[in-house]
């Protein structure tokens, strides 16, 4: 499974639009969350396990979940 890297940037699309990125810096990790970082907001994340066995890496909803919600994933 691959995973979160501390200072490597990751980056997620949007459902609502395909031209729209958005991307974070991994700035802290444990076991069980990620701290990243897109330069103006600092958020910390719970890895979603089930969500990451399916995808087969470690994978985060950074605006939280919902119908549409990007999907963070290393």
């Amino acid at each position: 499974m691959r995973t979160f890297e501390v200072g490597k940037e990751y980056t997620h699309g949007w459902a609502g639009d395909a031209e729209l990125f958005t991307s974070w810096t991994v700035v802290k990790r444990t076991t069980a969350t990620i701290t990243i970082t897109d330069g103006r907001e600092t958020k910390t994340c719970r890895i979603i396990k089930g969500l990451s066995e399916i995808r087969n890496a470690e994978s985060i909803f950074p605006f939280g979940q919902y119908s549409m919600c990007p999907i963070l994933s290393a």
